[in-house]
């Protein structure tokens, strides 16, 4: 096995908050969105900002669960180690 690198943690969080947010909505109803994700010196950290339309679901929840999303995709990626 070898080691996972920063860049591959961020990625991986990145992908996977992503993919939440677009199951949730179409590239079209998203006005912007940016994930922030940083891995350095073993500690991760990840803000999701997302900017939807309010009539469709509650956006919060979605970055909310993008977050969580990303989070245990890096920690299945870290226990694989």
């Amino acid at each position: 096995m070898t080691a996972v690198d920063d860049t591959e943690v961020v990625q991986t969080a990145a992908a996977a908050a992503e993919e939440v947010i677009f199951s949730r909505y179409s590239r079209s109803e998203v006005h912007d969105f940016d994930i922030t994700a940083t891995f350095e010196d073993g500690e991760f950290e990840l803000d999701v900002y997302l900017d939807v339309p309010d009539d469709r679901q509650d956006s919060e929840q979605v970055a909310q669960d993008a977050v969580l999303a990303a989070r245990s995709a890096v920690d299945e990626l870290l226990a694989e180690e």
